[in-house]
């Protein structure tokens, strides 16, 4: 392990990223130091990036670290940390994947189960870039990874490039469909066709979905939701106002709606005809809506008189990511992970990243530190 490494530290929206090199720490008990091979630049960093998230009304430090999703090898391992959450020996140099937040295992919450929603389970990334120990966004040569973590060795059948969405936007849609009770023979309409949504549709199908249709505006997004399994899209071009999408969905489903809907855009004004296209006694999966104090207006006795189930999902549970890994596993040579990252830049080009990935064609962009 090096004695510094480089981080990209955020300090306003479209600013340019400062690469700031700080001294790499010693993992304390319980911990681990992950050597990042490979970052993916998530929606929610492009919400920050572009000024969505207001980082002095939620009270964080500048310079402030970006990055969750992406994928490394051990670096070094704390005191007491020797195998990984299913029992297999770690060492230094094994390839891993893991969880980027931490619940606390001890409150209310966590003790009912809903570790997801452990209210101080991102404290840790909180603090300012300057702070030990620095390395708390994967958009940065290492990752401090704290303890009560979940971590899992990758297997060797599967590449960097598969599994670098694995910890966010996968296990994330898999967490989020497990809440929503998906059952065999239902249907699910995507609403925004980003890499989320092309993992949902991949997953929506092989748990049986009868219909998964894909809602989106980007003809690479559109063919590749298709590949991994939607079987009809719904071109926001064609279709360019909320009442004709929801028709569409429901000309789709015999004029019903879907079973479950799943808002993977990130912008409240999709939750009104979101709702509108969900069947009677379906559920609303909300996800994408991150950014805190944007609202949006719709009729709430829709939900009450279609007896809708509105499920919100920020995050997702140790067992999540390895059902994720496993997914994967079983289903690599049937759906192209591989192109779910369709741009790679070096770490040092963030700034570029970031303005490719927010004209929309891009489905994913890596990083790649030390290129």
């Amino acid at each position: 392990m090096a004695d510094t490494g480089i981080a990209a530290t955020y300090h306003a929206p479209k600013e340019p990223f400062d690469l700031r090199e700080y001294p790499v720490p010693d993992p304390k008990p319980g911990a681990a130091v992950i050597k990042i091979s490979m970052a993916n630049v998530c929606g929610s960093d492009l919400h920050y990036w572009r000024g969505d998230i207001d980082i002095k009304k939620m009270g964080r430090p500048t310079p402030m670290a970006l990055g969750h999703e992406g994928t490394g090898t051990i670096a070094k391992l704390g005191a007491g940390v020797g195998a990984d959450a299913l029992g297999a020996p770690l060492r230094e140099g094994d390839r891993v994947v893991f969880q980027y937040f931490y619940p606390c295992m001890q409150c209310p919450t966590c003790l009912k189960g809903h570790t997801y929603a452990c209210p101080v389970r991102q404290t840790d990334r909180a603090g300012s870039s300057d702070e030990w120990p620095h390395f708390r966004g994967t958009f940065a040569e290492y990752y401090y990874l704290s303890p009560k973590h979940a971590l899992f060795k990758t297997p060797d059948a599967l590449t960097d490039d598969q599994v670098a969405g694995i910890n966010c936007a996968l296990s994330q849609v898999i967490s989020g469909l497990d809440r929503a009770g998906l059952s065999f023979g239902e249907t699910v309409a995507i609403q925004g066709a980003g890499g989320l949504g092309v993992y949902a549709a991949g997953v929506a199908k092989a748990r049986g979905a009868s219909k998964v249709i894909g809602i989106d505006g980007v003809d690479e997004r559109l063919d590749l939701i298709k590949d991994f399994g939607a079987d009809d899209v719904v071109d926001i071009r064609e279709y360019d106002t909320p009442d004709a999408r929801v028709q569409a969905v429901r000309d789709l489903t015999d004029g019903v709606g879907t079973d479950v809907t799943l808002e993977l855009v990130g912008h409240p004004g999709v939750v009104r005809e979101g709702l509108d296209m969900t069947a009677p006694g379906g559920r609303y999966l909300e996800i994408g809506n991150i950014n805190v104090g944007w609202d949006t207006q719709f009729d709430p006795s829709v939900i009450v008189f279609k007896s809708i189930t509105v499920v919100g999902v920020a995050h997702y549970t140790a067992a999540d990511l390895g059902n994720a890994l496993r997914f994967m596993e079983d289903n690599v040579d049937r759906l192209p992970f591989h192109r779910v990252l369709s741009h790679h830049f070096p770490l040092s080009q963030i700034d570029r990243a970031m303005e490719e990935q927010d004209k929309g064609y891009i489905t994913r962009a890596a990083l790649i530190p030390g290129s």
